[in-house]
């Protein structure tokens, strides 16, 4: 037996769990975007500086679920945890934090 295998074996993945845990990272993402969108805006971020803005409080949210919500160890939670917990789904949330961006920062500069 492969120690693939075994550890299959071992330890079965649950399909209805994996997706599970793939949705909930996809809401969290979702919702941070937003929320970082408003942030952006607040602070009148322009340009370059407010997608920088994302790209790290995006990478801190992978490293908040990676390190508190998985304990550490996402191979437990994620079928592929270094793809869906760095790079899944990134940007897909982008387009809810530039709406909220620009809602924002035209409502603070008006």
């Amino acid at each position: 037996m492969l120690p693939e295998e075994r550890e299959l074996a071992l330890n079965p993945i649950v399909q209805e769990s994996v997706q599970h845990n793939k949705r909930t990272l996809l809401n969290t993402r979702n919702m941070t975007a937003s929320l970082f969108g408003v942030a952006a805006g607040t602070l009148g971020l322009e340009s370059y500086p407010g997608f920088l803005f994302y790209a790290v409080l995006s990478v801190l949210v992978s490293a908040l679920v990676h390190f508190v919500a998985a304990d550490g160890r996402p191979e437990r939670y994620f079928y592929r945890p270094g793809r869906e917990l760095w790079a899944g789904e990134v940007l897909g949330p982008l387009s809810s934090y530039v709406l909220t961006w620009t809602l924002f920062y035209g409502l603070v500069r008006a």
